[in-house]
């Protein structure tokens, strides 16, 4: 089962810090790989190069421009558990009708 998983960069340019969000699609269980970020930031428009595997700092190019792109998070699997909340949902009383 697929399931998507928001990653936060920072986009370096011009002295100014840009935050960035994007969507990697995962299978259940799956770390997110370098390439996966790679391929997120070219979704993104985004011509990438990855140049810091251990802190994933990527530099792009784009109209002539460089700058830098930092992911800010470590993957960490999902804590949600469906079927608690839904088991939880059946414990509370429905709302009234006026």
């Amino acid at each position: 089962m697929t399931q998507e998983h928001t990653v936060y960069f920072n986009i370096h340019r011009h002295k100014q810090v840009t935050k960035l969000r994007g969507l990697i699609f995962l299978e259940e269980g799956q770390i997110p790989t370098a390439a996966d970020y790679e391929q997120c930031l070219r979704h993104a428009g985004h011509d990438v190069t990855l140049i810091d595997p251990q802190r994933m700092i990527f530099r792009a190019f784009k109209a002539g421009e460089e700058y830098t792109i930092d992911v800010l998070e470590d993957y960490e699997a999902p804590t949600r558990d469906l079927h608690a909340e839904k088991l939880a949902g059946t414990f509370r009383k429905p709302d009234p009708f006026l």
